[in-house]
């Protein structure tokens, strides 16, 4: 028996390009595929750029602040990004599965109450922007605290998480993450060979 792809259930799993472009988002770029199942608050504030993949059950929450996703990004099924503090994910940045960010931070010390249905004006948040430098690659389950800076071309390891900046081309894990390794910079060179064609 012969597979008849007309009849794949899976074959629009993700919207397009020119679905995206109708729905509200502040820019959405060419060749970007988000899943169906992801929950994205905030479209007007989200900027798109292209070659862009956002993968199942991804949660972009950006109805206070921006989420700038610049181009050849991937971002892995069950990822999750609070971005009240806002958020910049730079060129040819892997974030794999399961990775949180968190741009925003309740205070702990008891100053002030917490959660989204309080007034504004009775919590005590601290919120700063995260940036993610060309060539950053996010390990599986890893959280990324307020303020963080990952460098250019920085790997962090899975699990690991991430509440200071991290120099360039290095590799980082642990909680918190330090600095395991350098590392080498050709992705510098392959780059040139995608955007010179």
């Amino acid at each position: 028996m012969f597979y008849n792809k007309s009849k794949n259930p899976f074959q629009n799993y993700y919207y397009n390009s020119k679905e995206l472009s109708s729905i509200g988002f502040k820019k959405v770029g060419s060749n970007v595929h988000i899943s169906k199942n992801c929950t994205i608050v905030g479209l007007n504030n989200i900027s798109i750029g292209n070659n862009v993949r956002i993968d199942g059950n991804v949660v972009m929450i950006a109805d206070n602040s921006f989420l700038s996703i610049n181009n050849f990004v991937h971002i892995g099924a069950n990822s999750y990004l609070s971005s009240s503090g806002g958020i910049t994910i730079k060129d040819f940045v892997s974030i794999s599965p399961g990775v949180y960010f968190f741009s925003a931070s309740d205070d702990y010390n008891g100053s002030g109450l917490t959660g989204p249905m309080v007034p504004k004006e009775l919590v005590s948040v601290t919120r700063s922007p995260i940036i993610l430098e060309k060539h950053s690659l996010i390990g599986s389950g890893s959280k990324i605290l307020p303020g963080v800076k990952v460098g250019e071309g920085v790997s962090v390891a899975a699990l690991s998480v991430v509440n200071k900046s991290l120099d360039p081309w290095s590799l980082y894990g642990g909680i918190p993450a330090k600095k395991i390794r350098s590392k080498e910079k050709r992705a510098l060179e392959l780059e040139k060979k995608i955007m010179n064609s």
